[in-house]
């Protein structure tokens, strides 16, 4: 099962209605979005969900705040829940004006984001 391409359309839509420069990534099945080049959000395919999650990239000063919410899931792939980023459930995200709450925090955390560094072989 590939990603939600509706919802990659309506993250994109809302990057491009605020004058966002990003760039996207394919990674597993899934698709990242990019921001000077660190992570903003992201579209995962969750086989224990069953659906398309948001991905989000919030830091980690409104992680624990934004996790309370019944539509939040801890980003975690490897049985071990990353500070800062969170899956938000496709009720969290299916209206407008709450997919644009997502990127704006999103937004808000991106300056502060650290970049990852390159691997060998990365352009």
């Amino acid at each position: 099962m590939a990603y939600d391409e509706f919802l990659a359309d309506r993250i994109r839509q809302q990057l491009n209605e605020k004058h966002v420069v990003f760039s996207e990534l394919k990674m597993m099945g899934g698709l990242c979005f990019k921001v000077d080049d660190k992570m903003l959000c992201g579209i995962h395919i969750d086989k224990k969900y069953g659906d398309s999650l948001l991905m989000a990239r919030i830091g980690e000063s409104v992680y624990e705040h934004e996790l309370k919410k019944p539509e939040c899931l801890p980003m975690d792939f490897t049985g071990r829940p990353m500070k800062g980023y969170i899956f938000v459930t496709p009720e969290g995200f299916d209206a407008d004006n709450d997919l644009a709450y997502w990127i704006d925090l999103c937004l808000a955390f991106s300056p502060f984001a650290k970049l990852s560094k390159k691997r060998k072989g990365d352009k």
